[in-house]
């Protein structure tokens, strides 16, 4: 099979092509493995992340891509979910050990053996991978391919981070970032809480006139002062600043949910100036993301039928994934990027 695949960390300031196309060979499915025909994976910002070293792979050569929808091709023993044919998806989330106290309870994204595909085992950047059958989804027929893939992470990361502001309706939901994640949080927002206003913090005029155009009462920089304060707020940039920024345009009592797995810092060394009375007085509070559950996916797919979500795409073929990745760092986002293998 054809795969891209990342042989070391590197700076894509610097580095046109992180990923390298080579002919790789497909193990045999083991039990309860199912073989899936790649036909697009999502571009996710987690990818920079690794490719960057803020979340390096676990080995290398690493095949990224964890947004990934195909058909099932073959089937280890003892499969029972799933049959030739069928059409799934694979999220981050590629395994957990299905033991500890957090699995349990239905918490593998706490898992300490906890697997990301495309980090710690091969993804979807590929013509073909192989998982679990227990972490693949069915991905409900309303959605084309290319539609699901971002479905599998920027919006079941966007599900659990709305479930974790504990928002009610009619409060006020802030989005601070506006790419993949931030454009589903907003539509699936509108559909859960109805009488909410939704405001949105974004770097640039065209990400806010597309918040706008969405349904988001308000929409400027980070730096403006909004009309209304926010109950909470779901900061999904890679950058630290937005932390700060963000607790103060939340009310007493508000919390922030932070949707990013590594944070980018142009200077290492430089602290926060995050003040106790101005940022966390009155009871405000910061939850972090840590990954997904299997139910997120689960639930979140049979959510976004049902209002139903589709996500705003940008198609890119297979072997452009490098020229993906650096639009993706540099350039606007409208949306989802998607990796679409050739016929």
């Amino acid at each position: 099979m054809r795969a891209l695949i990342l042989k070391k960390v590197c700076d894509l300031d610097y580095e046109n092509s992180p990923l390298e196309m080579v002919e790789y060979s497909l193990p045999e499915p083991e039990s309860n493995e199912i073989v899936i025909r790649v036909s697009c994976c999502g571009v996710c910002h987690t990818e920079l992340d690794e490719i960057e070293g803020r979340t390096p792979p676990s080995e290398f050569p690493m095949i990224l891509g964890h947004q990934v929808v195909g058909f099932v091709t073959d089937l280890g023993p003892s499969v029972s979910n799933f049959r030739v044919g069928s059409r799934v998806g694979v999220a981050w989330i590629f395994s957990s050990c299905g033991k500890c106290e957090y699995c349990i309870k239905g918490m593998e994204n706490l898992c300490p053996e906890f697997k990301g595909t495309g980090r710690d085992a091969r993804g979807g950047y590929a013509e073909y991978m192989i998982v679990h059958e227990k972490f693949a989804y069915v991905i409900p027929g309303i959605f084309s391919d290319a539609e699901a893939a971002p479905l599998l992470c920027a919006g079941a990361i966007g599900y659990r981070s709305l479930q974790l502001t504990n928002l009610t309706n009619g409060q006020t939901l802030g989005l601070s970032g506006f790419g993949a994640s931030g454009h589903l949080v907003l539509k699936m927002t509108r559909y859960l809480y109805g009488d909410s206003k939704i405001i949105v913090f974004a770097r640039n005029k065209h990400e806010q006139d597309f918040a706008k155009n969405l349904g988001a009462v308000w929409a400027g920089e980070i730096d403006d002062t909004p009309p209304y304060k926010a109950d909470a707020i779901i900061d999904t940039t890679p950058v630290w600043n937005t932390i700060v920024k963000s607790l103060g345009h939340l009310k007493a009592g508000g919390r922030l949910v932070i949707n990013a797995i590594r944070k980018e810092s142009a200077d290492k060394n430089k602290l926060l100036d995050l003040s106790y009375h101005d940022h966390l007085w009155m009871e405000r509070e910061i939850k972090s993301v840590a990954n997904i559950t299997r139910h997120d996916v689960e639930e979140f797919l049979q959510l976004a039928a049902k209002i139903p979500i589709k996500p705003e795409i940008e198609i890119y073929p297979f072997a452009q994934a490098n020229q993906a990745l650096h639009d993706l760092k540099h350039k606007h986002v409208q949306g989802a990027k998607v990796l679409v293998m050739d016929s």
